[in-house]
């Protein structure tokens, strides 16, 4: 989703309230969040198809439980390639795309390349994931995987700065 270079410089203090109060619930009712913000409805909808409409808003969607569906472990693996070019990177993020496992994949500087977030059931399934997708990904060269004991904190709710 594409959002214009300009729209965090031009969300006001009432477009900043309602991101915060969607992103804690995505599905409250319209006549709840003008009330919240001190709108009418007309125009606080308009504020949020607004927003939706230049990417500010980028979706909603369901948050799911992992526990809830056996996706209990959660891991996170540092990947290097054997190579730094154009080519490797985008053949080895074409195919990460594709391991329904893998939740986040991130391109980082540092000592290695791309830091991956998965969730699967057991370690049996974690295996499999390194060893048979994520070391065959191309140009993959080495890896060091974390297995993560206590989730502490973990949200999707950005700090929406101003009063």
């Amino acid at each position: 989703m594409r959002v214009q270079k300009e729209s965090a410089r031009t969300l006001d203090k009432i477009d900043r309230h309602i991101l915060r109060l969607l992103q804690r619930d995505g599905r409250m009712v319209m006549k709840d969040l003008a009330e919240q913000v001190g709108l009418s409805i007309t125009p606080c909808i308009e504020r949020v198809k607004r927003m939706e409409r230049d990417g500010v808003i980028a979706g909603y969607y369901a948050r799911v439980s992992p526990a809830a569906i056996g996706m209990n472990l959660l891991v996170f693996v540092e990947i290097t390639l054997n190579q730094k070019s154009a080519k490797a990177f985008e053949q080895f993020r074409h195919e990460v795309l594709r391991i329904p496992a893998v939740m986040e994949c991130h391109l980082v500087s540092g000592d290695f390349d791309y830091l991956i977030k998965a969730r699967i059931r057991e370690m049996a399934e974690y295996r499999k994931l390194l060893g048979d997708m994520l070391l065959q990904l191309p140009g993959a060269a080495q890896s060091k995987s974390y297995v993560v004991m206590e989730e502490i904190k973990e949200t999707l709710e950005l700090p929406v700065e101003g009063s």
